[in-house]
C-alpha cells in the first residue's frame, strides 16, 4: 500500500489538474491578470513566492509565478505578460475557459520564519511585483506578526505599472511606507523619477533588525544589493526571487540549473548569503 501511495503522489506532479478560468482583466497593454479555480474545488496551497506550471493542450506549458497570497479559498491568481505561444494563447482566453496546472513548486518567502518580528523592505522592480505582492498581501492580512513594512516599486513608465488600485491603497495606508519611482515620466506623471536604488538611502528603516526582498529584472539586483550594503544590511537578511525558465519543476531535467543549484528547487527564493559565490544566479 505504502508504494501504491508513492507512486501517486509521484504520477501528481507530472499530471496537470484541470483548472477553469474565473475572471480575467488587463493591466497593461503587456500584462493580463488572471484567476483560476480547480474543477477539483481544491486550494492551490502556495506559499509567497512560489510558481506553477501551466499548459493549454497542443501549445505547450511554462512556469508562472502565483501572485495571490495562501488561502484557503479555492481560487489562485496569476500575472500573464504576453511574451510566447503559451502567453499569447493565455491572453485569448475567455471565461470559462481551461487550463491545466501543475505544482506549487519551488522555495517561498520566509514570511512565517526570519521575517517574523522584523522590519520588512519589498523593493520590486516591473513585473517583479507580481510575485512578491502574494507576500505583500500575506503580511498586510498578519500585520501584528511583522514591525514596519516599507514597499519600494519602480517601473520603466507610467503606462506600465502594475495593480495600481491596489497602489492606491498603499499609498494612504497608515500600515505601509510606500514609495514608487519610474524611468521615464510622462506628462501626467508627478511622482519620482529615476531608478529604484535611488529610494533606498533616504528610508527610516531600523536596517539592523530587517530583511529585505527584491525582485525584477537581473541587471537591478547588482546595484540594488550593493545599495543595501551600503547602509548596513547584510547578505543574510536579504532574499531574492530569481527567474529562471523552469520546465519540469521538480529537479530532473536540468534546464533551469545554475552550478549546483536547481532553481525550480533551490529557488526562485533565495537568501543571497547562500548564493552570493554563484555569480551566474544574478
Amino acid at each position: 500500500m505504502t508504494d501504491l501511495k508513492q507512486q501517486d503522489t509521484q504520477v501528481d506532479i507530472y499530471l496537470p489538474q484541470p483548472a477553469t478560468l474565473t475572471r480575467k482583466s488587463a493591466l497593461t497593454g503587456m500584462e493580463t491578470f488572471f484567476e483560476f479555480r480547480f474543477d477539483s474545488g481544491k486550494p492551490l496551497g502556495h506559499k509567497p513566492g512560489q510558481f506553477i506550471e501551466v499548459s493549454l493542450g497542443g501549445i505547450g506549458e511554462a512556469p508562472i509565478s502565483v501572485s495571490s497570497p495562501p488561502s484557503e479559498a479555492d481560487t489562485f491568481e496569476l500575472v500573464v505578460r504576453r511574451v510566447g505561444n503559451l502567453t499569447n494563447a493565455m491572453h485569448a482566453l475567455s471565461v470559462g475557459d481551461k487550463v491545466g496546472v501543475r505544482g506549487p513548486f519551488g522555495t517561498s518567502f520566509p514570511v512565517d520564519d526570519a521575517m517574523l518580528g522584523k522590519e520588512l523592505l519589498f523593493i520590486c522592480g516591473g513585473i517583479g511585483l507580481v510575485p512578491v505582492r502574494s507576500a505583500i498581501l500575506h503580511v498586510l492580512k498578519n500585520r501584528d506578526a511583522y514591525r514596519k513594512i516599507t514597499i519600494l516599486v519602480g517601473t520603466k513608465t507610467p503606462s506600465e505599472r502594475l495593480f495600481t488600485d491596489e497602489i492606491a491603497v498603499w499609498q494612504k495606508s497608515e500600515n505601509v511606507d510606500f514609495h514608487e519611482t519610474v524611468d521615464s515620466a510622462d506628462r501626467e506623471w508627478k511622482g519620482n523619477v529615476g531608478v529604484v536604488t535611488n529610494l533606498i538611502r533616504p528610508l527610516e528603516i531600523n536596517w539592523a533588525q530587517s530583511v529585505t526582498v527584491i525582485c525584477g529584472p537581473p541587471v537591478m539586483y547588482k546595484f540594488v544589493i550593493l545599495e543595501l550594503n551600503k547602509v548596513g544590511v547584510k547578505n543574510d537578511a536579504i532574499y531574492l526571487s530569481l527567474e529562471r525558465h523552469m520546465k519540469c519543476g521538480v529537479g530532473k531535467c536540468g534546464h533551469c540549473q545554475v552550478n549546483h543549484l536547481y532553481m525550480c528547487q533551490d529557488g526562485p527564493v533565495v537568501r543571497y548569503a547562500d548564493i552570493s559565490e554563484v555569480r551566474e544566479a544574478i
